[in-house]
């Protein structure tokens, strides 16, 4: 599997988890997504919010563009919000990745952090980054969630995805 294509799928795949991660939350009581616990972040909601944030401010530098603030700042919608928003973030992250030639990938872009500095990275570091930054935070999410009581958490490993989009359709 050549790079280009690695990472189109570890886009798709980052759409899966997160789509798998919202379905199981959609089934929970929505106190618990508000609920403080020791992580990075002290909510459920908070942790996806910061997901939803890190995707969109990675794509807008992807496509040029260096926004000075997270949306997270700014962010006062429902949950309802918050998992719609995370998942049309993620399926733009995909759908946008699956359109690019081999050379985007070793292409470098410049970019504006919300420090003020500039930094330039090959467009693979970016969305390794980013990508692998949601996975980390779904880590969290999962953790946080059984220190909630909660014991059904979801799994959202690559290789199950794999194994998956390897079946053949349901006939």
């Amino acid at each position: 599997m050549d790079l280009s294509t690695l990472l189109k799928d570890y886009g798709a795949f980052n759409f899966w988890a997160n789509s798998h991660l919202v379905e199981w939350l959609l089934e929970k009581p929505a106190g618990l997504l508000e609920q403080e616990t020791p992580s990075s972040f002290p909510t459920l909601k908070g942790t996806l919010l910061h997901i939803w944030s890190a995707e969109d401010i990675w794509l807008n530098r992807l496509k040029g563009v260096s926004p000075t603030r997270f949306l997270a700042a700014d962010f006062t919608g429902t949950t309802a919000e918050l998992f719609e928003g995370l998942l049309h973030r993620s399926a733009e992250f995909r759908d946008f990745l699956s359109t690019q030639d081999a050379r985007f990938f070793e292409n470098k872009t410049a970019y504006t952090h919300t420090s003020g500095v500039t930094y330039s990275q090959t467009n693979a570091e970016i969305i390794l980054h980013c990508l692998q930054h949601s996975t980390f935070h779904r880590g969290q999410i999962i953790t946080m969630a059984r220190s909630l009581g909660l014991t059904d958490v979801p799994h959202t490993d690559y290789i199950l995805y794999a194994r998956q989009r390897a079946l053949p359709p349901p006939l």
